[in-house]
């Protein structure tokens, strides 16, 4: 069953002479957070950006995928702890993210680890919504 997700952005003035914004999850009602080009290009400062929520978007994304096929292997004792770092460049745009992923999966080697972790950064929906962007992975045992 296909699903949509909305949110929804309140933005006031320029975008570089201390215009900002608010990014409500109007889908989950979890919350609204506060958004800027200062937040973008500088320290957040208590506001976040596009790029922190599509590294939310991906690690969560990444970690989901990585479960199924897990699973679907037949290891069911998961547990990952998934970092996602998105890069942004002012008159580039998202250049990149970087996954970090730290799994405790019984029965399986580093190897296989990685193998599985490689088919999730290709495969998960978030990385071929980026698709163009380089898009890079590290995984480990513990």
């Amino acid at each position: 069953m296909a699903t949509t997700r909305t949110a929804h952005t309140h933005w006031e003035g320029p975008l570089l002479a201390g215009g900002k914004g608010n990014v409500n999850l109007d889908s989950s009602g979890l919350g609204n957070f506060d958004v800027s080009w200062a937040a973008r290009t500088e320290v957040p400062g208590g506001q976040t950006s596009p790029e922190e929520l599509i590294a939310a978007a991906h690690s969560a994304c990444f970690s989901m995928a990585l479960s199924n096929a897990l699973a679907k292997a037949g290891h069911t004792d998961i547990t990952l702890e998934t970092k996602a770092d998105v890069s942004f460049q002012p008159g580039e745009g998202i250049t990149g993210s970087h996954i970090t992923v730290r799994g405790t999966v019984p029965g399986i080697t580093a190897e296989e680890f990685d193998e599985f972790a490689d088919g999730a950064r290709q495969n998960c929906p978030v990385s071929k919504a980026l698709a163009g962007t380089k898009i890079t992975h590290e995984s480990s045992l513990v």
